[in-house]
């Protein structure tokens, strides 16, 4: 059994170190973003309960908010989180919005993000009206509280669609709309409309993607692993075993 040296195990921790920050530095506007992100979250569990109900209130988008301070809190809903923990947020920044910042550019990236916050959060409180005007919602819910990132991260999850190369395109397409249109289908509330609204938006926005450079291919991205598998392995053998012990 081989063993790595001291020496080995380094080498691969800072290859390791440089690969993921040429990674976060490929993408400025989701990692940003997402520290920010992380600021506000470690700020928010130093705050009491009751306090930080009333805090993430005037930042939300709801009714109330949006008729007097549209502009503040249409920027401000984007740089809080709904929740306890703030790494799967990281996780799905690197899934979804640090791929498509790279491919897009960080303008057009951070065009189909702020148009899907924007115009869903629009959508969504303005169905949100319509029902309390028609007696299918209690008044109380102009207060709603509404903050948080999906809205965004709904319509780069879309507009990834036109990243893939077909036939692989289509099953994601697919998957899109089921994981977005099945909660639509089942609770009907006003957040449901709103993803579902992001997801449209995002596939609207296919003008920003034509000429981006090539799609990805996953049948090709796996035979270039494993050719790289391949000589990595023929590499080792032609080095041959390392010295033995003693």
């Amino acid at each position: 059994m081989r063993v790595l040296s001291r020496a080995a195990v380094g080498t691969a921790v800072r290859r390791g170190f440089r690969a993921v920050r040429a990674y976060v530095r490929s993408a400025p506007g989701t990692y940003g973003w997402l520290a920010l992100l992380l600021v506000t979250t470690v700020l928010l569990h130093q705050m009491s309960p009751e306090f930080e109900t009333g805090f993430l209130r005037r930042r939300s988008t709801n009714i109330h908010e949006l008729s007097t301070h549209p502009v503040r809190v249409l920027i401000s809903s984007a740089l809080w989180i709904d929740g306890s923990s703030w790494l799967p947020y990281a996780v799905l920044y690197s899934l979804f919005h640090a791929p498509a910042e790279r491919w897009l550019g960080t303008l057009r990236w951070l065009a189909v993000a702020v148009a899907a916050h924007v115009l869903a959060t629009l959508v969504s409180e303005g169905a949100l009206l319509w029902a309390i005007r028609h007696g299918l919602a209690p008044e109380s819910s102009v207060n709603t509280l509404d903050i948080g990132v999906s809205y965004a991260l709904a319509g780069v999850v879309a507009v990834l669609t036109y990243h893939i190369a077909p036939p692989w395109r289509y099953g994601y397409l697919v998957g899109v709309l089921v994981v977005y249109g099945i909660p639509l289908a089942a609770g009907r509330t006003f957040t449901d409309v709103g993803h579902f609204t992001s997801v449209l938006i995002g596939l609207a926005c296919y003008p920003l993607t034509r000429h981006r450079g090539p799609v990805w291919n996953p049948a090709d991205a796996y035979r270039r692993g494993l050719r790289s598998v391949r000589r990595r392995r023929s590499a080792d053998g032609a080095a041959g075993p390392g010295p033995g012990p003693g």
